[in-house]
C-alpha cells in the first residue's frame, strides 16, 4: 500500500466518529493482538468514495484478537463479555469479538471449507473472502493507527471486488453480490 493510500484511509478511519468510538473503547481492553477489520474499516471508505453517511451499511464491528494460550470457548466467552461490557447500547450488541487463535476449530464446520490455524490477527486478513475486505486497523496507545492490509489499498480505493488470490473460497460472489446491492458503484471482477 502507498503512503497516500495509508493517509486516505486513516483520515477516513479518523473522521467515522462510531468507528473511532470501537478503536478508542478497544484499546482500553488491551486484548492480545486486536485489530477491527472487515465491514468495519472497508465500508467507511466506500461510503467516502460514495457520498454515504459513514455508518451507511455498517451491522457489526468485528473484533479480533489472538490469544493461543487458551482456546477454548470458555475463555473467548469471557472476553466476548467483558468487551460487551466495556460498551453501552447500541455497541455493546454491535461489536463481534472472535479469538483468532481458535477460528480454524470451528470455521469448517460452520463454513464447509478447511481453515489452517492462524499465527496472527493480521493472518486471518489474508484469509478473507476479498482482497476489499482484507483491512483492518489498531489504534496504538499513542494515537497512531495500524493498518493492515495484505493485498493493498488498490481494491478498496478503486471500489473493485476481487476474490482472494491466494485463498479460493466458495462465498466469494454470493458475498461481494450482497455488498454491490448496497454500493452499485462497486464492480465485480473474478
Amino acid at each position: 500500500m502507498s503512503q497516500a493510500q495509508r493517509n486516505r484511509l486513516e483520515a477516513i478511519v479518523r473522521a467515522t466518529p462510531n468507528l473511532m468510538h470501537v478503536l478508542e473503547t478497544a484499546r482500553e481492553l488491551a486484548l492480545p493482538d486486536w485489530l477491527i477489520f472487515s465491514g468495519a474499516v472497508y465500508q467507511p471508505v466506500l461510503n467516502h468514495l460514495t457520498g454515504r453517511e459513514p455508518d451507511y451499511g455498517i451491522k457489526d464491528y468485528d473484533l479480533g484478537y489472538f490469544d493461543a494460550a487458551d482456546v477454548s470457548y470458555e475463555a473467548e466467552d469471557v472476553v466476548i463479555r467483558q468487551v460487551a461490557a466495556a460498551f453501552a447500547q447500541p455497541f455493546s450488541e454491535m461489536v463481534e469479538v472472535r479469538n483468532q487463535a481458535r477460528v480454524h476449530l470451528w470455521f469448517e464446520g460452520k463454513f464447509g471449507e478447511p481453515y489452517a490455524p492462524l499465527s496472527s490477527s493480521a493472518e486471518a486478513l489474508s484469509r478473507f473472502t476479498s482482497t476489499v475486505f482484507a483491512v483492518g486497523v489498531r489504534l496504538e496507545a499513542d494515537g497512531a493507527l495500524t493498518v493492515h492490509a495484505p493485498f493493498g489499498l488498490d481494491d478498496l480505493f478503486a471500489m473493485r471486488l476481487r476474490p482472494n488470490p491466494i485463498r479460493a473460497t466458495g462465498g466469494f460472489l454470493r458475498t461481494a453480490q450482497a455488498a454491490q446491492r448496497r454500493w452499485p458503484e462497486l464492480v465485480i471482477e473474478g
